[in-house]
C-alpha cells in the first residue's frame, strides 16, 4: 500500500482521521504542522509572528519534501500545504492523496475556540474561511486522488469509509494496470 497523504482545509479532521487510520493500518502517523513545531521548538502562531507566512511556508515545503520520501506513512498536512506547486507535486507523485473536505459552517463549529490557528485571528472568521476555500479548493481537488466529505460524521465512521475507499481505489488501479499491461 502506498503512503497516504491527507490534505484539506483546517477543521476537516486530517489529524484526527489520520491518527485513527494509521492505527488501523499499523503505520506511523505524522502531522506536518506538529513536526514543524517540534523541530522549531515553537508553535505555529509564534512562527507566523516572527517569520511571517512566507517563512512558515518555506519550513513547510522542506518538511513536506522530506516526509513524503518516507515509506509506509500516513501524513496529515497543514491546510495551506497545497499552495506551493512543489508541495502539490511531491504529494501527488509520492503517495495516495486524499482530500478531506468540509463545509465552512462545519469548519467554524470545529475551530471556533482554537486560538492556535493564525489565519483565523480576524474580525470575521467566516469571511476568512470562505476566502481560503475559494483560493485553495481548486488546488486541493487538482492534487487529490480521492475526495471524502467529513461534515457531521463521527471520526471513526469517516476513517472506516476512508479505509474502504482507499482499498477500492487501489483495487481499481491494480485492475487498470493488469488490463493495460495484460497478456496480448
Amino acid at each position: 500500500m502506498p503512503n497516504i497523504f491527507l490534505i484539506g482545509p483546517m477543521g476537516a479532521g486530517k489529524s484526527t482521521i489520520g491518527r485513527l487510520l494509521a492505527q488501523t493500518l499499523k503505520r506511523p502517523f505524522i502531522d506536518s504542522d506538529h513536526e514543524i513545531e517540534r523541530r522549531c521548538g515553537a508553535d505555529i502562531p509564534w512562527i507566523f509572528d516572527i517569520e511571517g507566512e512566507i517563512g512558515f511556508r518555506d519550513r513547510e515545503s522542506a518538511i513536506i519534501d522530506e516526509l513524503t520520501q518516507r515509506q509506509g506513512v500516513v501524513l496529515a498536512t497543514g491546510g495551506g500545504a497545497i499552495l506551493r506547486p512543489e508541495n502539490r507535486h511531491h504529494l501527488h507523485q509520492r503517495g495516495l492523496v486524499i482530500l478531506l473536505d468540509v463545509t465552512v459552517r462545519q469548519q467554524l463549529e470545529r475551530t471556533r475556540r482554537d486560538q492556535s490557528r493564525p489565519l483565523l485571528q480576524t474580525e470575521n472568521p467566516r469571511a476568512r474561511l470562505e476566502g481560503l476555500r475559494k483560493e485553495r479548493n481548486p488546488l486541493y481537488r487538482k492534487t487529490a486522488h480521492l475526495i471524502l466529505q467529513t461534515d457531521r460524521r463521527p471520526p471513526r465512521q469517516v476513517m472506516l469509509d476512508l479505509r474502504q475507499r482507499i482499498q477500492q481505489h487501489l483495487n481499481q488501479t491494480t485492475a487498470t494496470i493488469v488490463t493495460a499491461h495484460g497478456a496480448s
